[in-house]
């Protein structure tokens, strides 16, 4: 089964969408995948998402509510296929915390967009409710060309 870890800062907005983002394409797909979020910062440990994540989540038919800002840990690099920073401050911090033998792969959200490598997902926590729905697209746009990447094509 592949697996999917994504990381942002405080795991309250971008990473926690990405997650539903990546779940849609699963269940679009009939898969059952080991699919999670974490952040890199300690702020928000055990709190919902950002009230404007869920709100967009809610948008899309997708619930946000029951999810828990948690860290990421040298364990989630031997449980996990494939970590994805949601932007180059998570990329740094994920490959020097990284074991020397673990399985997962790291990489950039949007360098799996032809169009969009090298580019972070903006974080949308300090301005308006529209960062949300740019957010959303950008980790939609970027979980559809993952799962296309690594998954293959829809049936």
């Amino acid at each position: 089964m592949t697996s999917f870890l994504f990381v942002c800062t405080g795991n309250i907005c971008r990473s926690p969408l990405a997650e539903l983002a990546m779940r849609r394409e699963a269940d679009n797909r009939g898969l059952t995948l080991d699919i999670d979020s974490a952040g890199t910062g300690h702020w928000n440990l055990g709190e919902a998402p950002d009230p404007r994540a869920q709100a967009v989540a809610a948008q899309q038919g997708l619930d946000a509510t029951s999810h828990r800002a948690r860290l990421v840990t040298k364990d989630d690099f031997f449980r996990f296929d494939h970590i994805i920073a949601l932007d180059h401050s998570h990329l740094i911090a994920l490959k020097q915390m990284q074991p020397k033998n673990a399985r997962a792969q790291v990489s950039l959200m949007l360098d799996h967009v032809s169009t969009r490598a090298g580019q972070d997902v903006i974080d949308p926590y300090y301005g308006t409710d529209e960062g949300f729905l740019t957010t959303w697209a950008d980790v939609e746009a970027g979980c559809k060309a993952l799962a296309q990447s690594v998954l293959g094509p829809r049936p």
